[in-house]
C-alpha cells in the first residue's frame, strides 16, 4: 500500500513541478480552455489560474453510537491551478484529457473518519482516496461529475455530483448536490465497523463552499455539507444518527479579486538544494539559538522547485511560490535505510534592503514521508503516540544574494541561506495528521537559484 501511496504522491508533485499553462481555467468550476497562451519573451511565467492558502477549523457530527457527539480539527488548505494540474483544498488532481465539454481527471481527496478524538491517534481511518473524475461542463456556471474512488485498500465508492457557481459582489458561492453509492466492502468497514454488515447503500449529500472577500488578499472561507445516510446504513447498531454534518470555517489568502493583475509575473522560478541535520530541539528553541545537536547526526538532502504565483501580498513586494519538494533521508546508526519524503507548500519571501540584501522566507504546506524518521519516532515514543507519515509542514529561512555580497553580476539570482525544515501535528488538533503533538526539525544550509 505504501508503494501505491508513494507512486500517487510522486505523480501529483511531478505534475505540479512541470505544470504549464496549456489550458486555462478562469474560475473554479469552469471548462478549461485548451488554447495556447502567448508567452511574453521578457518574462518567465504567466500567473496561475488561481492560488490560495487557508487555515480553517472543522467541526463534524459523530454519527456513531458514542458518548462524544462532535469532533473538531484544524485544517490547513492549499489552492492552486495552472494548466491541467489543480490543488483545491482537500483534493488535488490532473486533467489528462479533454474533449469539447468533457474532461477526465485523476484525483486524490482527503476523507474524514469522524470518531471521538481520543481514539483517532490509534484507530486512524481518515485518509486519502484516489480515483477518476469525468466532468461535463454545461456552461461556465454549471457542471456535473461522475467519480469512482478507492481508499487504497480496495474499498470503493462512486459519486454523481452537480456543481453550480454563483457570484454576488464580494461573495462567491459553490453549492452542490451529490449521490454516493458505497460498495459493500466500503460500507461494512467504515460504517458497520466490522460489527455489522449493512452491505452496499446510497447516501445523499448537499453542501457548498462560500468565499467572502474582505480586503486585498484577505478572505473568509467556509465549507459545509449535510449527508442523509441510506436505510441500510442508518439502521445498523453502530450508528446513532441518520444524518452527518460538517462545517469548515476560517481565514484565507487569495488573489485580490478587485484588482486587475498583470498576466505575466516578475517573480522568477527557482530551484533550491539543501543539506540538513536533525535536531531534537523544538522549532522555538532553534529560532532562539537554544537547540541541542542530534548525537546520531541524522541527515537529509532536499530539492525544491518554486513556481511563481504572485508578485505581491497585500500590495507589498512579497513574491509567493507554489513549491513542491523531494527530500532524501540518509542512513545512520539508528536509521537503517534510506527513504523519501514529499512536500507541497506555498512560500513567500520578504527582502530587507540592508547594505547586503537579506531575505526572510516562510512556507506552509503538507509533508508525506514514506517512513518516519528516527528523530520523529523517538519523540512519538516518549509521548506514547502512534506516528503519522502525513504531517503539517513549515519552512523558515533566511538567505543573502551572492551576486550582491561579492558585487558579481554573474552570481545574481543565486542565494545562500539557512533554513529549518519542520514537520508537526499542530498540537493534537488534526485527525488528518494522526492527532499527535510534536514532530521533527532539520537545520539546513542551502543554495537557491532564480532564473
Amino acid at each position: 500500500m505504501l508503494k501505491i501511496i508513494n507512486s500517487i504522491l510522486t505523480l501529483v508533485f511531478l505534475c505540479a513541478a512541470v505544470a504549464t499553462p496549456v489550458l486555462a481555467d478562469t474560475a473554479k468550476n469552469e471548462l478549461p480552455n485548451l488554447g495556447d497562451k502567448k508567452q511574453d519573451k521578457n518574462t518567465q511565467f504567466n500567473k496561475p489560474d488561481y492560488w490560495g492558502i487557508a487555515l480553517t477549523a472543522r467541526r463534524a457530527e459523530i454519527p456513531y453510537a458514542t458518548t462524544e457527539k462532535t469532533v473538531t480539527d484544524i485544517v490547513p488548505l492549499l489552492f492552486y491551478r495552472k494548466g491541467r494540474f489543480f490543488w483545491d483544498g482537500i483534493e488535488a488532481g490532473y486533467t489528462f484529457t479533454s474533449f469539447q465539454q468533457w474532461n477526465l481527471s485523476i484525483i486524490g481527496r482527503q476523507r474524514y473518519f469522524d470518531i471521538p478524538s481520543e481514539f483517532q491517534n490509534e484507530t486512524r481511518g481518515t485518509g486519502l482516496d484516489t480515483g477518476m473524475r469525468l466532468r461535463y461542463v454545461v456552461n461556465p456556471q454549471f457542471n456535473t461529475d461522475i467519480e469512482v474512488l478507492d481508499d487504497l485498500s480496495g474499498r470503493s465508492y462512486s459519486n454523481i455530483k452537480a456543481n453550480y457557481i454563483l457570484r454576488r459582489g464580494n461573495w462567491i458561492f459553490w453549492p452542490y448536490a451529490q449521490l454516493t453509492y458505497k460498495t459493500k466492502r466500503f460500507n461494512d468497514f467504515y460504517y458497520g465497523l466490522e460489527f455489522s454488515t449493512p452491505g452496499s447503500d446510497l447516501d445523499l449529500t448537499i453542501g457548498g463552499t462560500i468565499r467572502y472577500h474582505v480586503y486585498n488578499n484577505f478572505y473568509l472561507l467556509s465549507r459545509f455539507s449535510l449527508t442523509q445516510f441510506g436505510g441500510k446504513t442508518r439502521d445498523i447498531v453502530t450508528m446513532d444518527s441518520s444524518i452527518h454534518s460538517e462545517i469548515f470555517a476560517g481565514i484565507a489568502f487569495f488573489d485580490d479579486k478587485t484588482k486587475t493583475t498583470p498576466q505575466y509575473l516578475k517573480a522568477k522560478q527557482f530551484i533550491r538544494v539543501s543539506h540538513g541535520t536533525a535536531s531534537p530541539s523544538s522549532l522555538g528553541e532553534i529560532i532562539k539559538f537554544q537547540e541541542t545537536s542530534d548525537p546520531f547526526q541524522n541527515k537529509m538532502v532536499s530539492v525544491f522547485y518554486g513556481i511563481p504565483i504572485s508578485d505581491t501580498l497585500f500590495g507589498a513586494n512579497i513574491p509567493l511560490y507554489f513549491t513542491p519538494g523531494y527530500i532524501h533521508h540518509a542512513k545512520s546508526n539508528v536509521q537503517p535505510s534510506v527513504f523519501s519524503e514529499y512536500v507541497i507548500a506555498v512560500k513567500g519571501f520578504y527582502t530587507i534592503k540592508l547594505p547586503i540584501k537579506l531575505r526572510i522566507g516562510f512556507a506552509e504546506g503538507l509533508s508525506f514521508a514514506s517512513k518516519v524518521t528516527y528523530i520523529e519516532q523517538n519523540e512519538m515514543n516518549k509521548n506514547n503516540y502512534r506516528s503519522s507519515k502525513l504531517l503539517n509542514y513549515l519552512d523558515v529561512s533566511v538567505d543573502i544574494e551572492l551576486g550582491d555580497l561579492f558585487n558579481a553580476p554573474s552570481l545574481n539570482g543565486l542565494w545562500l541561506g539557512y533554513g529549518i525544515h519542520h514537520r508537526s501535528g499542530i498540537f493534537e488538533t488534526s485527525s488528518a495528521f494522526g492527532r499527535i503533538k510534536g514532530g521533527s526539525n532539520y537545520k539546513s544550509f542551502f543554495l537557491q537559484y532564480h532564473w
